[in-house]
């Protein structure tokens, strides 16, 4: 039987892909799109959303804005990566699919409080948005399978030397979700940045045919060329379809048990996930960290997706 999930994201272009996967894998059943404030603000992410679900012909999973700032701290976007757009690249028309006008974390409480089994968590952004679902309704834990994150690292990170950009944005928040007690797989850097968009997986898009593997080309052109610009990469890395991979096909996404710990008040650390892959201290496992990517699955996965939905919309 397919899992059942809810994303919640920030589009940004490898949430556009994330929302492809999701909604194209058999393996899946996408119940729900929250938005968030972080790679734009939250309006411009949820019109991304829009835009993407309109393009891929999803049009019967709600979508529903929610927190347009950390729980503590200002917003920081990271319109770098992104462009102004949050989604920089394709030329889109005017969305014809609607969010609701619901707030997000209302709306996953309703779904996951009338699920008639645990549904699991697909955060691929800043944990604003489930922080406080955890926190407003304490008895939603118990319908949580697990929440499996797209976000901090084992190793360095890509918006300070220390701290990934999702974690970053809210570390608070992302300190509530480590604490929670809900099962919680991380998925970092350390592993998103192996599935690389290299040359051979446009070919493979672009050879589909359709308008949505097009779009998907120009997306990853787009961020191609910042990943370049500021980080050197040959190719830019999908991180956040890899969270949802994980979920489709665990033999994927290789992971190991551990503890992580948000750093909040750190000089120059702030935001950095601390993972304790070999017990050097005294703390609980909370967290079961992604340490290996089969990239020839994850890419066979994603193009399969973006292939359904390419012909469903015909």
């Amino acid at each position: 039987m397919p899992v059942p999930i809810i994303i919640d994201c920030d589009p940004g272009h490898d949430d556009a892909v994330a929302i492809l996967l999701a909604a194209g894998d058999p393996a899946v059943d996408l119940l729900a799109i929250t938005t968030v404030a972080g790679n734009q603000v939250v309006k411009k992410t949820t019109l991304n959303a829009r835009r993407i679900c309109t393009a891929a012909g999803i049009t019967d999973v709600p979508i529903a804005a929610g927190c347009a700032q950390p729980l503590v701290q200002q917003l920081y976007v990271a319109d770098d990566v992104h462009g102004d757009s949050g989604m920089d690249g394709p030329r889109f028309g005017e969305p014809t699919v609607d969010a609701l006008p619901e707030h997000a974390v209302d709306l996953m409480y309703r779904i996951l409080t009338g699920h008639p089994e645990p549904v699991t968590l697909v955060p691929t952004a800043p944990l604003t948005n489930i922080a406080l679902l955890l926190t407003r309704y304490p008895d939603a834990a118990a319908h949580i399978r697990e929440i499996v994150l797209m976000g901090g690292s084992t190793e360095r990170g890509n918006r300070t030397p220390a701290a990934e950009f999702n974690v970053y944005v809210d570390p608070e928040a992302a300190d509530i979700v480590f604490r929670s007690g809900v099962p919680v797989t991380m998925c970092g850097l350390n592993v998103t940045h192996r599935a690389l968009a290299t040359p051979d997986v446009l070919a493979r898009l672009e050879g589909l045919g359709t308008e949505l593997g097009r779009i998907c080309v120009e997306l990853m052109t787009f961020f191609a060329s910042t990943y370049r610009r500021l980080w050197g990469f040959e190719a830019p890395p999908l991180h956040d379809p890899v969270a949802v991979a994980r979920v489709i096909d665990p033999s994927i996404v290789h992971c190991v048990d551990a503890s992580v710990v948000v750093e909040l008040r750190g000089q120059h650390t702030r935001g950095a996930t601390v993972v304790d892959l070999h017990q050097y201290l005294d703390r609980p496992v909370n967290a079961q960290v992604a340490v290996a990517l089969d990239g020839e699955k994850f890419w066979d996965r994603v193009i399969a997706a973006v292939d359904t939905l390419g012909k469903r919309k015909g």
